[in-house]
């Protein structure tokens, strides 16, 4: 059975009885303590906790799932992997214990003819926790499994929790056992590889305090309302209905292996070394393709970072046996056809995952070749000076000027000999981002514990916001909190967090950001308001400052916002539409958006491209957004399903959650989007867009930044300023600016190259001298010296050359020469062959002197450079290249 049927088998069991099918969440986590979604129960966290009230009391799914813990394991073992996918059904306060374990025996042995997956059930064992009477009584009364194949089993192996107080309770296990060539007899409890598990049932039914380890937690007592988590993995179950021996040999992940044998002439099962990278490949390339269908991009930190590292770790297992050239693009494709049919939007998405793929390659292969030589080079010096370390900070520099996960540097270190001080590097590692986050300010929730906001929810339900078609309204405060803490009243000059039942102000989401304005009393209290957030789902709180009077929980209000700023935001959420529009009408669907920030009067928009986007082409895309607002469009927003929504062809940002009924935002005939933010009523609002220019700001992604309205005619009125003053400077009309610019700077350089040329002749003038001060050290002729400052590698290099050329070829030479360039020492050292046949290498005497200086260096024999940071002990270098010369010759 193909693993797509038994995707489908599962959902159609659980949904004809009475379950809302709930799609796959994104692998983006919509958490802020996680960075990938890593079980399928994560979506239905927030209705285990309590925080929303679930819209069905019965779900089931087919969850994406994604772990990286173990992915240096990934390939060594048949059992590690990093994406997988959780069938899963949920009950909340609905069935219990009886319903959820007749469901799982009913689907696993009904015939396949009727619709179930056909398992034998004298195969299946089953484990209940240690004291769970209830749920042994119902598998062996209920159901009908013979006492001997069910085992009891401690709170490590058949208890659940979230590893904090909350929601917990027994687990019940079904295993599949696969035969005595799997191992000895004895149920799960003696021996997990001949008896799989394949069914976890978890009966949420308590409540946990703190505690110390995953086993070791006090009950706190039973929930009001019990409910049922469920997950059942995909693979494990593929593997045995497929008849294969470990979930590699399925069929999704066979086919990726089949590919890279096809690149590589590796053939699967004929050696454990390339077996483990087939393995990688095929894990890796899956996992790539599936994060990057969710909007994932490479790069150097978080979920990027992870991408990062499977990707590049799945190409150079690829080179490893074997493969010269680009190997994503057939790899993807392999990848897209064995999970299209589960997941049909990556063959809809196809072309802008093979460019992100494509892209990550092309620059890791790059990096790969001079990384490699770096890393090398730091293996060299590490086992000459006898050390068995790579240091952190050679790892570190592999990471973050080649873009080598730490992981590859592991391995390679390892294929060397070598280990790697892993905790050098991550205390680099750990420095540098606390360095990027040193102006960074908390914003979402103030200093407030969540379970305010929650509290202040259940008590006073969602806030409704009424800011689409009005900027004031009356309202009542519901919930107050002062310096993070909930208070019943507020003081003028305290720092409040204020919430509504009913609001105009806009909180912060979708890449607009919020309202400000004020909140006023009849008692003439006033609240500034600044920012605006949704710290829970549903609840907008409005933080400011009380500037006048006393406010106090239930007062009435009147809520206003800065309708001036409200207006240029939109005016600026607008164009980012049609900017979006206009670059994928350039430059394809691959042009897909990757983030946005919409402020009055400007905005930034993120977007998926392999390269700088042409000039030319940002040209025509201004041109475009422009000729648009003088087409007046009229700008509609539409509530509907999101089913109907994709059916009109709404475009979607990658990354974001959706509920059942979203917000469809239409420019006329020309932009369509799902969107919850506020715009503009008609295009000819904007007045004006200016695109100020494109960047890089990670691998594969770009970021426009523009002007509109006001600000973007401010903008050019400042330009023309700029152009009135450089046409008198160079007296001459606009459009001959260009060529009388370009011609100052054709002069320049050319000067440039004269006092370059005068330069080089100086040093070089200074050869003949040097060669007369040669010391003769045990019969070898060292010359040693610091030109002025300033002089340039090339030019004292070809000094050093010079100067070596002068010495009699059969005279032992070593020329040893040094400078100081932007207040850093630099030195350039050679040697003829007559002192290489005395054991004189160039690259071993820079390494000496490189030392000296606090840097390093190297080089061939013949010729290698080298610098520090210590200008002044340029003297002891000279020194030390005597005293080794001495030493060896």
């Amino acid at each position: 059975m193909e693993s797509a049927e038994i995707r489908r088998r599962w959902l159609s069991f659980f949904e004809e009885r009475g379950h809302t099918v709930v799609p796959s969440a994104s692998l983006i986590a919509d958490d802020p303590t996680l960075l990938l979604v890593p079980a399928g129960m994560v979506p239905f966290k927030p209705y285990f906790l309590g925080e929303v009230k679930p819209q069905f009391s019965r779900a089931t799914s087919v969850q994406k799932c994604v772990r990286t813990p173990d992915i240096e394991e990934v390939g060594k073992t048949t059992r590690h992997g990093t994406f997988f996918q959780m069938c899963g059904n949920f009950s909340f306060g609905d069935y219990f214990k009886e319903g959820a374990i007749t469901y799982a025996w009913e689907l696993l042995t009904s015939s396949v003819a009727d619709g179930g997956y056909g398992l034998d059930p004298e195969r299946l064992w089953v484990t209940v926790y240690l004291d769970d009477d209830e749920a042994e009584t119902i598998w062996r009364e209920k159901v009908g499994v013979p006492a001997e194949r069910i085992q009891r089993l401690g709170k490590k192996d058949n208890y659940w929790s979230m590893g904090v107080p909350g929601p917990c309770g027994p687990c019940s296990e079904i295993n599949y056992d696969r035969g005595p060539e799997f191992g000895v007899e004895g149920g799960p409890a003696v021996n997990d590889e001949r008896y799989v598990e394949i069914w976890n049932l978890v009966f949420m039914q308590y409540e946990r305090g703190e505690g110390t380890s995953k086993d070791d937690f006090e009950i706190l007592g039973e929930l009001p309302s019990k409910n049922i988590d469920t997950g059942l993995g995909l693979e494990r179950l593929a593997m045995i209905l497929q008849g294969v021996q470990n979930m590699y040999e399925t069929d999704t992940l066979r086919v990726i292996m089949d590919t890279a044998t096809e690149l590589t002439g590796v053939r699967y099962g004929a050696e454990q070394g390339s077996d483990v990278s087939l393995r990688v490949v095929a894990d890796h390339m899956r996992t790539s393709v599936m994060l990057i269908g969710d909007g994932v991009t490479p790069g150097n930190e978080g979920r990027g970072y992870v991408l990062r590292r499977i990707m590049r770790r799945a190409i150079r297992n690829m080179r490893l046996m074997g493969a010269t050239g680009p190997v994503a693009l057939e790899l993807v494709g392999t990848v897209i056809e064995s999970m299209g049919e589960q997941y049909p939007e990556l063959r809809s998405d196809r072309k802008r995952i093979e460019t992100v793929a494509l892209a990550e390659e092309a620059a890791f292969l790059k990096a790969l070749k001079g990384g490699t030589n770096i890393l090398d080079t730091a293996v060299t010096e590490t086992k000459t000076a006898g050390g068995k370390v790579l240091s952190g900070d050679k790892a570190f520099l592999l990471h973050d000027t080649w873009g080598f996960p730490i992981d590859l540097t592991l391995e390679m270190a390892a294929e060397q000999g070598l280990t790697v001080d892993e905790d050098g590097f991550r205390r680099l590692m750990k420095e540098q981002r606390e360095r990027a986050k040193a102006d960074a300010q908390a914003k979402k929730t103030g200093h407030a514990d969540l379970h305010a906001y929650r509290e202040i929810a259940d008590n006073s339900g969602a806030t409704d916001f009424t800011g689409y078609t009005l900027t004031e309204n009356e309202a009542v405060i519901v919930g107050l909190l002062v310096n993070g803490v909930s208070s019943p009243a507020a003081r003028e000059g305290d720092e409040v967090e204020v919430v509504l039942d009913r609001t105009p102000f806009y909180a912060e989401g979708g890449g607009q950001i919020a309202d400000s304005g004020r909140i006023r009393l009849d008692n003439g209290a006033v609240v500034e308001i600044r920012d605006v957030q949704k710290p829970v789902p549903g609840v907008h709180v409005h933080k400011g400052v009380v500037q006048v009077g006393e406010i106090t929980v239930g007062d009435q209000v009147w809520a206003s916002i800065d309708v001036h700023r409200r207006r240029a935001i939109a005016r600026a959420h607008s164009a980012t539409h049609l900017t979006h529009q206009a670059l994928r009408d350039a430059l394809g669907p691959t042009a897909a958006q990757a983030g946005s920030e919409n402020q009055p009067g400007r905005f930034r928009f993120d977007f998926g491209s392999p390269s700088a986007v042409p000039t030319a082409v940002m040209t025509d895309v201004e041109q475009k957004i422009n000729e648009v607002l003088a087409h007046e469009l009229d700008v509609q927003a539409e509530v509907m399903s999101i089913d109907d929504a994709k059916k009109q062809g709404a475009i979607a940002e990658f990354g974001e959650k959706y509920g059942e009924r979203v917000r469809v935002v239409t420019i006329g005939d020309f932009s369509k989007e799902l969107c919850g933010g506020t715009h503009v009523h008609n295009t000819a609002q904007l007045g004006l867009v200016k695109l100020l220019g494109e960047s890089s700001i990670g691998s594969g992604v770009r970021r426009i930044e523009a002007l509109v309205g006001v600000d973007a005619y401010n903008f050019l009125a400042k330009e023309h300023t700029v152009v009135a003053q450089l046409q008198e400077l160079v007296k001459g009309r606009s459009e001959e600016l260009p060529e009388k610019v370009s011609a100052m700077l054709g002069k320049l350089k050319d000067a440039e190259k004269e006092i370059e040329k005068f330069r080089a002749e100086k040093v070089l003038a200074a050869a003949a001298g040097l060669v007369d001060q040669a010391k003769d050290v045990r019969g070898v002729a060292l010359v040693t010296g610091q030109v002025p400052d300033g002089t340039g590698a090339d030019d004292l290099r070809k000094l050093v050359l010079d100067v070596r050329h002068r010495i009699p070829g059969d005279r032992p030479a070593v020329v040893a020469l040094f400078t100081t360039a932007n207040g850093r020492p630099l030195t350039v050292i050679a040697t003829n062959e007559a002192a290489r046949e005395r054991g004189l290498k160039a690259g071993d005497l820079v390494r000496t002197a490189a030392k000296t200086l606090g840097g390093g260096g190297g080089g061939k024999p013949d010729v290698a450079q080298g610098g520090g940071q210590n200008a002044a002990a340029i003297g002891d270098a000279m020194a030390a290249v005597e005293r080794l010369v001495a030493e060896t010759a």
